[in-house]
Formats: structure tokens, C-alpha cells, sequence
């Protein structure tokens, strides 16, 4: 690894294998991992660094991981507010680590907001005024998203207007520091994609597929174990507003478990939110990231999974 074409360059390699949940990018990664020299996994999704969420998450379990070591999975307690900039910063530490070492790390995951500002770094904006925090959280949703329509219309146009929590955080920066988010955003700092020579890979089979795939894990996660893990958390009385709260299928479950829905009734919410979620992502992998990563469209399979893992380690040999 000391030899290869991206030392040589100046710049450390990072493989990178992204896409919607479901779409098989966890057995990807290990396959990449056990053909790279000193493979490693690091975890790019935002649910699955919850220790409180090792089944609605759909993280791997040991067997899945193969023997091949994995960074960030199952790392955070659930009653912390984990985001992406600590997230960015807990990878680079590990990336460092991981190079002096001479490892192969792979980053591997479906939050973009993450891998963005991993690779181009994050909006410096300053912190919030306390008072104006307090009152824009106090206010009704879609109250809020009226002023926002006035104060930054932008941010307003992107965001559905039942999305509270993007609304709330672009409302109260606006109003806090006089400039909107995009505005922020422009000034990114702290990236790394230029000191990285990044082999990506989108997985992006075809929608039917990852539709089935998404409602066959929820019946799975309902059976073996993912209302169990939804009701511990509710025994810790934890913020409703913390991350590990609002998860996909925890909402749903809560429900279930207080005699609000049926057992069907949360399944079937549960399912169509992640299909939901599926579909988000698969139109932000679609059209966001650089154009010349790799877009794999094809179902993932035991047949052609060392392919891809191959293809995906030649790739960053040449790049």
C-alpha cells in the first residue's frame, strides 16, 4: 500500500460505496475489505453509530462482518445527539490512524449529508442565539415555514414543508446571524476530498428490487427482535427529539407498543417510511455526487459481488 499510484500522487486512498439502504452496500464493503490489504470498514450512516439500534438500523451483525474490523458501527449511545461534523471529525481521526497503519479504509454508508461533509467540508456558521434558538423552536411548523418563505426562500423551495427539523434549523441561522444557510454554505470548510485520492461506487439497482428488499427487511426486523429494541428505549425515557428517536421504524413501533396502531399498522407505516427514505436517497446518489463516480444499476448478488469488489479496487489503482 506504501507503493501505490495514490501515495506516490501525494494524496491517501479512501474507497467509498454509497447509496439508499437496502441496496447492498454493507456486504460490498466487507468484500472490498477482505480483497484490500488491511481492510477496514468505516460507517457512513447515521443510524447505524446508535449502540440502541443494532437491528432497526440494520447493522451487520458479526457474522456479516466477517472478521474484517469496523469503525463507528453501534459506537454512540442513543440519549447523544451525534450530527455530521462530529461525525466528520471522529473519521478523520480514524482515516489517520488508519493510513499511518498502512490500512485500506472504506467508507460505507447512505447518509449524503455526511459523506458531503466529510469530502467538502461544512458551513462555518457561528453559533445561534440562545433566545432566538428557543423561540423558533417554540414555534409551529408550519408557522415557521411561512417565515422562512419570507427570510430565506430558498432553503424554503428545497424543504418539505412538514420537514420541522430542516425548517427549524434554517429559520433560526437566518434569523440569528442575518445570512440564510446556502449563503453559509457557500464558505465550506474543513473537507478533505483534495487530499484523498476516493474510488466511489453508488449502488443504484433497479427500484422494484430495492422496494421488495426494503419491505422484507422490515417484516425481518419486526420478528427478530426490533420491537424489543424500540420498547428498551422507550424504558429510558429518552427525548423524542433526539436522533435515535426519530429513526425509521422507532416512531412507528412506539406507537405500536402504546396501543395506538395495530402490530400490521406499524409494520406497514414503518415500511412505507422507509420506502420513502429509499426513494430520497436514490434521487440525491442519483444527481448530486461528481458525475464520474461509478453508478452501479444492476441488483447485487452473490454472482456478482466479487466483480464489483474487484472493479471498485482496480479503480482506485488507476485513478
Amino acid at each position: 500500500m506504501a507503493n501505490s499510484p495514490s501515495h506516490t500522487a501525494g494524496r491517501l486512498p479512501l474507497a467509498l460505496i454509497a447509496g439508499p439502504t437496502a441496496s447492498g452496500k454493507s456486504a460490498l464493503a466487507v468484500q472490498h475489505a477482505k480483497i484490500s490489504p488491511k481492510g477496514m470498514v468505516i460507517n457512513a450512516d447515521a443510524s447505524q453509530v446508535y449502540a440502541d439500534l443494532q437491528i432497526l438500523s440494520a447493522r451487520p451483525s458479526p457474522e456479516e462482518m466477517q472478521d474484517v474490523p469496523h469503525r463507528l458501527f453501534g459506537t454512540i449511545d442513543g440519549s447523544q445527539a451525534y450530527n455530521a461534523a462530529r461525525w466528520a471529525d471522529d473519521v478523520k481521526r480514524l482515516l489517520a490512524r488508519a493510513w499511518e497503519d498502512e490500512e485500506t479504509p472504506v467508507l460505507v454508508g447512505g447518509t449524503g449529508l455526511y459523506l458531503r461533509t466529510l469530502l467538502y467540508g461544512i458551513a462555518p456558521v457561528p453559533p445561534i442565539d440562545p433566545d432566538i434558538r428557543d423561540t423558533v423552536r417554540d414555534m409551529d411548523t408550519d408557522a415557521a415555514y411561512h417565515d422562512l418563505q419570507h427570510l430565506d426562500p430558498a432553503s424554503a423551495a428545497r424543504l418539505h414543508p412538514s420537514d420541522r427539523t430542516r425548517i427549524l434549523r434554517a429559520l433560526e441561522v437566518v434569523r440569528s446571524t442575518g445570512r440564510t444557510l446556502p449563503q453559509w454554505q457557500e464558505q465550506r470548510e474543513g473537507g478533505i476530498a483534495d487530499m484523498v485520492q476516493l474510488s466511489p461506487i453508488i449502488l443504484l439497482p433497479p427500484r422494484d428490487w430495492l422496494r421488495e428488499r426494503c419491505d422484507l427487511r422490515l417484516e425481518q426486523m419486526f420478528a427478530t427482535g426490533g420491537i424489543e429494541e424500540v420498547a428498551a428505549l422507550m424504558d429510558r425515557q429518552l427525548s423524542p427529539d433526539l436522533p435515535v428517536m426519530r429513526a425509521i421504524g422507532v416512531p412507528q413501533v412506539i406507537a405500536y407498543l402504546r396501543g395506538e396502531l395495530s402490530r400490521d399498522q406499524a409494520l406497514t407505516q414503518a415500511q412505507a417510511a422507509t420506502r420513502q427514505y429509499a426513494k430520497r436517497q436514490y434521487t440525491w446518489f442519483r444527481h448530486q455526487p461528481p458525475t464520474d463516480w461509478i453508478r452501479h444499476e444492476l441488483p447485487l448478488s452473490n454472482n456478482n459481488i466479487d466483480d464489483l469488489a474487484i472493479k471498485l479496487h482496480n479503480y482506485g489503482l488507476t485513478r
